[in-house]
């Protein structure tokens, strides 16, 4: 029996940059902000998805890279709703939004908690967002690490698909607060034709390491 399990795609997100597999596809530091710089990227590559707008700067983070993963794999054509998994970690959680949430309602004067802002108060609400979108409707979980882990990663995925209980995973880790932000999503399978990279830790850790440098 083989077990294993191949990267089929990646795509990174980080410094005004996007990354499809290790190449820079687009660039945009003229900006000034990370919101502004994924709306660049949402219109740079027609993303037509009006409720993008309605999202928190996590969410938007994580759309973003997922639907350029998503149309340079093309899983949702290849693999049943049920059989695709979302797994995605990060460092804050959903602190930034929880900081906006928490001063509108600490304001007595002012009190005015939005149901927009409240809706985004998770950290898995961006696995909602992406799996509303693709109609996906296997395994999603949402892990909180200080760094990114790829061993813990690895072995969580490699299971997951080893175990049957998924035949494809999109996973990674997609960060944001106070402005930083970094994004790093791919695509695990059991067979894979273009960039087909062993799905084990050292191969993880070289191919973040490589998302890392400008």
């Amino acid at each position: 029996m083989n077990n294993k399990n191949y990267i089929s795609s990646v795509c990174s997100i980080k410094d005004g940059k996007v990354r499809i597999n290790n190449k820079i596809e687009f660039t945009n530091t003229d900006t000034c902000s990370a919101v502004d710089f994924f709306k660049s990227v949402y219109t740079h590559y027609q993303m037509a998805y009006p409720k993008f707008y309605k999202m928190d700067s996590l969410c938007k983070l994580a759309f973003v890279a997922s639907e350029l993963l998503i149309k340079t794999n093309k899983i949702t054509h290849r693999y049943k709703p049920e059989d695709i998994a979302i797994i995605i970690a990060n460092s804050a959680s959903s602190l930034e939004i929880d900081t906006e949430h928490q001063k509108a309602i600490s304001d007595k004067e002012n009190y005015f908690p939005s149901p927009a802002v409240f809706v985004y108060t998770l950290p898995n609400i961006l696995i909602g967002e992406i799996a509303i979108r693709n109609k996906i409707k296997g395994e999603n979980t949402f892990f909180i690490f200080d760094k990114f882990d790829a061993e813990f990663i690895a072995d969580y995925i490699n299971l997951l698909l080893n175990s049957n209980k998924a035949k494809c995973c999109i996973t990674g880790w997609v960060d944001f607060y106070e402005g930083r932000y970094e994004a790093f999503l791919y695509i695990v399978e059991k067979h894979s034709e273009h960039f087909s990279i062993e799905h084990t830790t050292e191969q993880l850790n070289k191919l973040y390491k490589q998302t890392q440098n400008n």
